[in-house]
């Protein structure tokens, strides 16, 4: 199997077989190569970033992201999850909209500093 790893700016164009149980990677220029290849095969996950709706003047929409990486196979539930959210104030970078996702410890924060409305 032929992949590009995604963890440096060396893009290495990986070559990964299975040989008597092991997983054997070649055309990694570093470690970080090998082990993306091994978690991609075995349990790949990402980080996300997205938006989520609010019901706040001058900003429609809001940033966010996962404070950490997620299973792969859990990306269509986040997003699921991101549609059904509605911020309802403004809130500072970084705040938190959902905690320990699919049991991952992982949470999903704002990433835009959004300013208090006009009183």
């Amino acid at each position: 199997m032929e992949m590009v790893c995604i963890v440096c700016p060396n893009g290495c164009r990986l070559s990964v077989e299975q040989k008597e149980g092991e997983i054997v990677v070649s055309g990694n220029k570093c470690k970080r190569g090998e082990s993306f290849a091994v978690n991609e095969l075995t349990n790949p996950t990402r980080s996300v970033t997205t938006s989520v709706k609010t019901t706040v003047a001058g900003y429609p929409v809001v940033s966010v992201k996962t404070d950490g990486e997620i299973p792969k196979s859990k990306i269509f539930d986040l997003m699921t999850l991101c549609n059904n959210i509605v911020v309802d104030k403004p809130l500072p970078i970084g705040s938190t909209l959902a905690v320990n996702l699919f049991g991952t410890g992982v949470r999903l924060i704002t990433t835009t500093e959004m300013e208090k409305e006009n009183e």
